[in-house]
């Protein structure tokens, strides 16, 4: 029909113009940005699920930097307690060499000297090593209970108590010298009576008590590994998951957007000629 009032062949290419420049400026929009979804408009169900995603892998990120920070802090003290071991080691060979008889008393006083400065030494590393600017063995972190936070979920934590161990440990080492409780003094470990071969059996099980406390140690580093392991196998595996949802796939897209431009260019050609029709009705009151 023939109308000067209602041209629908320029309604119909206007309705397809305006729906090609809508797939077009969202094309456009997706490439500019890298992004599939830029709205939820986009793909409400998808923004959810990407949104949850992120927020997973992000307290992911974050829980691997405590199970590093905390492997740092429980190699710290590790390697505190390693230098206490040799420093027992070194006292059970001056107590050893104390109870022969062949040491003089002489040989037992300058014996004791070193004895008494690495009892000194024992206090100054077992109460003054820190992390963080937190003391770390006795008294500090390592000989309360832990918890870390070792995932993007309250329930997700790892519990190490070592609270036992360390009163036990600071008891054993407190036997073998009085330089632990009172730095700097004078004791009689290596020169009284007998006094050496008790200090041997004393220190010995001071030792023991490092290695029971340096394993529990090593047992917890060793399991921070392997959730840093695991935290990092989840959160490569969830990243990929987002960026199939939330990623522009730049091929298909910019194909998109080449047939919107075209189908444009054609639809504008349309409506121009689609507006020329009004002058084949004044052609008819010619």
């Amino acid at each position: 029909m023939l109308s000067l009032h209602t041209n629908n062949a320029a309604l119909s290419a206007q309705n397809s113009i305006n729906r090609t420049q809508g797939s077009l400026s969202t094309s456009m929009t997706r490439l500019s940005t890298g992004y599939r979804i830029n709205s939820s408009m986009d793909d409400a169900a998808g923004l959810q699920i990407a949104t949850r995603l992120k927020a997973q892998t992000s307290g992911m990120a974050v829980a691997m930097r405590n199970t590093q920070n905390s492997t740092s802090m429980l190699q710290t003290a590790e390697g505190a307690l390693d230098e206490v071991s040799n420093m027992l080691v070194r006292m059970k060979d001056l107590a050893t060499q104390s109870a022969d008889a062949s040491s003089t008393a002489a040989d037992k006083t300058a014996m004791q000297s070193e004895y008494d400065a690495l009892g000194t030494e024992l206090n100054n590393v077992l109460n003054n090593t820190s992390f963080g600017g937190a003391k770390l063995l006795v008294g500090g972190t390592i000989a309360s209970a832990m918890t870390f936070q070792i995932g993007s979920s309250t329930s997700e934590k790892m519990t190490v108590d070592m609270s036992a161990s360390m009163t036990t440990l600071g008891t054993d080492v407190g036997a073998t010298t009085a330089n632990y409780a009172a730095p700097n003094t004078v004791g009689t470990e290596l020169t009284g009576v007998g006094t050496a071969s008790t200090t041997i059996d004393k220190l010995s099980t001071a030792i023991a008590s490092i290695g029971t406390v340096r394993s529990a140690l090593g047992a917890s580093a060793n399991r921070l590994e392997h959730v840093y392991n695991n935290l990092s196998n989840i959160s490569t595996n969830s990243k990929a998951a987002t960026g199939r949802i939330m990623d522009v796939d730049f091929a298909s897209e910019s194909s998109k957007m080449t047939t919107s431009q075209m189908l444009l260019q054609a639809g504008t050609a349309m409506l121009k000629q689609s507006n020329s029709m009004s002058s084949m009705v004044m052609s008819l009151l010619q």
